[in-house]
């Protein structure tokens, strides 16, 4: 992946602490025109849930976790603008779908930029943080899927590296349409 200027914006792993700062950029992400194509939760769903879901969701994706990391960028003048989640899988077990996953592999999940920051190459600086952390963790590679009508993120995809992998799943929450599933070899 190429490196992209992003000087208006640090990207970096969440704390366990900042909680409240993770709930509110998922609850902002789910109320996105597009994020029923892009999230297999809704809003109503999410904004149900006790604190004790977000403060446990995000001590596993913090600091010092191995499972799974979720980065940030936040621009400069503090606000969290986008995010993204990387989820280790592990050899011999099945996936979240029930397949089995054949070799450690990051999976790409919770991909999001509010709007007035899309654009600007910030999906890749974080797609890159992401992807550096799951080389860390020894993924042989990392996958992630996308719906087959939401475009505009198959080609970020696309300019970050990843590419097609011929596997379509059908698992999205309109059953008519397909998630295709897209990878980045080590």
């Amino acid at each position: 992946m190429s490196s992209v200027d992003v000087t208006d914006y640090v990207v970096r792993g969440i704390r366990a602490d900042e909680w409240e700062r993770v709930k509110e950029l998922r609850l902002a992400a789910l109320r996105d025109p597009v994020a029923a194509l892009a999230f297999l939760d809704t809003y109503e769903n999410a904004v149900e849930k006790e604190d004790r879901f977000w403060r446990e969701r995000t001590e596993l994706a913090a600091e010092g976790a191995t499972k799974g990391r979720q980065f940030i960028a936040e621009a400069a003048e503090g606000s969290w603008v986008g995010s993204v989640t990387v989820l280790m899988e592990q050899p011999g077990t099945v996936d979240w779908a029930g397949h089995p996953v054949e070799r450690r592999q990051g999976h790409v999940v919770g991909v999001f930029l509010r709007d007035g920051h899309r654009g600007n190459g910030l999906i890749q600086a974080l797609l890159e943080a992401g992807v550096a952390w799951a080389w860390e963790q020894d993924a042989e590679r990392v996958r992630l899927f996308v719906h087959e009508e939401n475009e505009r993120a198959q080609k970020a995809y696309l300019k970050a590296g990843f590419g097609p992998t011929g596997l379509v799943l059908a698992f999205s929450n309109d059953e008519t349409a397909n998630e295709l599933e897209f990878a980045l070899d080590r």
